[in-house]
């Protein structure tokens, strides 16, 4: 067997990932699928998806499967237990990021994915800042494939991302939501509805976005066409359209936001924008837990939060 820490796909050259490599010793532990994906928030069938394709990619079964059983294979005991020295390394290095302090070593890291907190940015700054006066914040841009493993790496302290539930190694806390659109070309048929429907977007060709996460897939819906490009910033999801022709969803603000004049954003079924700040699980450092704070505050203080 290969060394599965050090393997890349032999389904498209990626690498595994670090939330992967947790969820294969989480079955270790429970031998049952449904109780191992509880335990990381998640469904079992996507929790059960990815360790089938980390099996690909190391190019050895890990787990025996039965309809009433799990087992671990020996070449999976071998895999976990190589895992579970790389999980200890990397959660010391976490440990590491956690003790930087950002009042005197350093800014605070704020990465921001597309319009983060809005038109509420002067609001949170300065909740930020009534919490401590001498605090400087530094811009980081996020993606749309890394806004969750930038933060969760320790890459930024804290995330201004799309919240789609629950994911591994992250806590949240919400700042924003924003009404659902379709983004699709000024020249198509539905560009003049009032209102549109999943089922109205089910024929169409989609933009691709790109991400792993399940539920942020889940989000998006529907099905871009093999091999077509990923976006990976949510300002260039109307460019894609206007390019492409195909379609997309997105949050309603991204009209004020990302206009263009060959593209229309229509009002349509289905989950809002959740905009969230995100940060490590159990980081209770004191610039981390003011910006939380701060962001519940700039919530509570506009109603709804709603953002259009």
């Amino acid at each position: 067997m290969r060394s599965g820490i050090e393997a890349g796909a032999s389904t498209g050259g990626e690498l595994m990932d670090i939330r992967t490599l947790r969820y294969v010793v989480t079955l270790a532990e429970e031998l049952h699928f449904g109780r191992a994906a509880r335990r990381h928030f998640i469904a079992a069938q996507p929790f059960g998806q990815h360790v089938q394709r980390l099996e690909r990619e190391v190019g050895a079964r890990l787990f025996d499967r039965t309809s009433r059983r799990v087992a671990i294979t020996p070449a999976g005991e071998r895999f976990v237990a190589q895992v579970r020295v790389v999980l200890a390394e990397v959660d010391a290095l976490y440990d590491q990021t956690a003790e930087r302090p950002s009042g005197g070593g350093g800014p605070l890291r704020v990465g921001v994915l597309g319009f983060g907190a809005g038109d509420r940015w002067g609001a949170l700054r300065g909740a930020v800042h009534d919490q401590l006066p001498a605090i400087v914040l530094e811009h980081h841009e996020l993606d749309l494939a890394d806004q969750y493993d930038t933060v969760r790496r320790g890459r930024v302290d804290v995330g201004l991302v799309q919240h789609v539930g629950e994911i591994d190694g992250l806590e949240f806390e919400p700042v924003l939501s924003s009404p659902r659109v379709a983004v699709v070309p000024a020249t198509s048929a539905m560009a003049d509805a009032a209102r549109l429907t999943a089922g109205d977007l089910a024929d169409c060709h989609w933009v691709e976005v790109a991400s792993r996460e399940p539920s942020l897939r889940a989000w998006v819906g529907g099905a871009a066409e093999r091999g077509a490009p990923a976006v990976r910033q949510p300002s260039a999801i109307p460019t894609a359209v206007a390019i492409s022709g195909r379609v997309c969803v997105h949050g309603a603000a991204a009209a004020d936001y990302y206009p263009r004049p060959d593209v229309r954003f229509v009002p349509v079924d289905g989950p809002a924008v959740e905009v969230a700040v995100s940060v490590r699980s159990g980081d209770r450092r004191p610039e981390v837990v003011a910006f939380r704070r701060a962001a519940a505050a700039v919530r509570r203080l506009t109603g709804t939060g709603l953002l259009v």
